[in-house]
């Protein structure tokens, strides 16, 4: 692509062909319980969009690049309403979100705050974290998006969640 405009063609073709996706997976993000937020999935998905606009000077490469930025500003876009919520009122309950395996309902915010640590360590299995558990993508999903192979996804998957309920029981 040469020129800003020719650019922004690429970036908006690339946005087209992964919005609907992102919607269903912002959907997934919110129909887990922070139903308190009174977000929509359109408006998560808006808010990541903007962002990925504001972002000029990135030079988008194919569809993955754009649907795992995306994916990572949606993450971004809900920690910050529930932020911004926290932040307004005084007794807000704590967002959580029930894993599959898990007793008690996780702390997003403490979530975010680990996956942001395991990124320094290992962007990978971060990654595979964020399209799993904030996107809501099924092992088959992450292993399209990212060019893996499912068994693959699969053992990186396990070994995010073991080093991520390690940090959080340290914390």
């Amino acid at each position: 692509m040469s020129g800003a405009g020719s650019n922004d063609a690429g970036r908006d073709e690339l946005l087209a062909a992964v919005y609907d996706e992102l919607r269903r997976a912002s959907a997934r993000l919110l129909k887990r319980e922070v139903s308190y937020l009174t977000l929509e999935p359109t408006e998560l998905v808006n808010e990541a969009v903007m962002k990925v606009i504001g972002l000029d000077r990135m030079d988008w490469r194919d569809r993955q690049h754009m649907f795992a930025t995306c994916s990572r500003l949606l993450r971004q876009s809900m920690i910050d309403a529930i932020r911004r919520r926290r932040a307004s009122k005084r007794q807000v309950p704590e967002v959580g979100f029930v894993l599959n395996d898990a007793a008690r309902p996780v702390d997003i915010e403490r979530l975010d705050d680990t996956l942001n640590r395991l990124d320094a360590l290992s962007p990978e299995l971060s990654r595979i974290v964020e399209l799993r558990f904030f996107v809501g993508l099924t092992v088959e999903e992450i292993a399209a998006v990212t060019g893996q192979s499912e068994r693959t996804v699969k053992r990186r998957w396990q070994t995010a969640r073991l080093w991520l309920a390690d940090a959080m029981a340290e914390d």
